[in-house]
């Protein structure tokens, strides 16, 4: 598996770019802002894009879903829990970020659905709301996609419409800590780390 991350937005989102080392076909990951300098990557890895993915509905995720949907051609696949809240204007507004409402999922998600692009990008899906009802994290061979979830020695905010603490930690703790050590951890902002790390030394947990 290769992943390309891009920070985008003025809250520096991390998209990802996925792709096999063999094939040509991909998948994104939280499109937040930006649409350009992403669709620029994807045309210079000359990617045939499968399917758009959204950790969560919040608009710094998502700013980019439109312009990206309607260039590549790819499906929308998200939680059910956050599929009628995408881009939430009041949202918007506490975050500060505005852009042209995001288009519906084609594909609803739930915890334990799988996600196959080609022959070798297999996922797991995880529901794990807390930061948002609707968030949800990707496991895959040795890795996680944890959007808003879990940081490099942080967790998502909880204090958002929908959010809520105690939930939040019981889902990190059930489901992101349960994996192996070595497992890489590919955040929703900031840099990458592993959940043996986190493990050891996230104030949090």
């Amino acid at each position: 598996m290769i992943v390309e991350k891009l920070e985008v937005g003025p809250l520096a989102t991390n998209c990802y770019i996925i792709s096999s080392q063999s094939g040509r076909e991909g998948m994104i990951i939280d499109p937040g802002d930006d649409a350009r300098q992403i669709l620029s990557r994807v045309k210079g890895l000359k990617l045939d894009i499968k399917l758009i993915i959204l950790t969560h509905g919040h608009m710094d995720h998502v700013g980019a879903l439109k312009e990206v949907k309607e260039a590549t051609g790819a499906q929308i696949a998200a939680c059910a829990d956050d599929a009628k809240t995408l881009g939430d204007g009041s949202l918007s507004i506490l975050l500060g970020i505005f852009h042209p409402a995001p288009p519906l999922p084609d594909r609803l998600l739930k915890d334990g659905d799988k996600i196959d692009i080609g022959d070798e990008l297999h996922f797991i899906v995880r529901h794990t709301p807390g930061h948002a009802p609707g968030s949800i994290c990707f496991l895959g061979e040795g890795v996680v996609f944890s959007g808003d979830t879990l940081f490099n020695y942080g967790i998502g905010r909880a204090d958002l419409p929908g959010g809520n603490y105690n939930q939040l930690i019981a889902n990190i703790r059930t489901k992101l800590m349960v994996l192996a050590d070595e497992t890489i951890v590919y955040p929703g902002h900031g840099p990458q780390t592993t959940i043996g790390a986190e493990r050891r030394g996230n104030p949090f947990l």
